[in-house]
């Protein structure tokens, strides 16, 4: 066997052992606060996260295209405290981390405040309330993760 072969096989086997690593590798890098929820409530949450982020989308759309009334309504009836998903945030209360659903609250009263905003004309205040929904959505992800 010459050098190339030799270091080709020491190659494969870092390769080998990296690959079989690497699920351990990322799971210990993120050090997020794990929460443990049924798997229907899971799927549930998850599911609302993905329609606040299609939301957020769908709201700076109709800011764009200065639509304002489609972006208080989006905002209310999908993230708002008048929205389904607010109302199973209260279900879940038990089951999550305090600082969890306090951070949940927030993104809900921040979306009604920039719907409210919004219909009122007070563009600057309905950007603060934007900004505070979006900022309320990254603290959960980045402190938070949902088994």
């Amino acid at each position: 066997m010459n050098k190339i072969d030799k270091a080709l096989k020491g190659m494969k086997c870092i390769i080998l052992i990296l690959l079989l690593l690497a699920p351990q590798l990322i799971y210990a890098a993120d050090s997020r606060q794990m929460v443990e929820l049924p798997p229907e409530m899971r799927d549930g949450i998850l599911e609302n996260m993905q329609d606040h982020l299609a939301t957020l989308l769908e709201i700076l759309r109709h800011l764009a295209n200065e639509d304002y009334n489609k972006a208080a309504d989006s905002a209310e009836s999908r993230i708002g405290l008048s929205s389904p998903a607010s109302h199973s945030a209260n279900y879940m209360a038990s089951l999550t981390p305090k600082e969890m659903h306090s951070i949940g609250t927030r993104m809900h009263t921040a979306a009604s405040r920039f719907a409210r905003k919004t219909r009122a004309g007070d563009l600057d205040q309905a950007h603060d309330a934007l900004g505070v929904l979006t900022a309320a959505c990254v603290a959960c992800h980045n402190k938070y993760r949902i088994r």
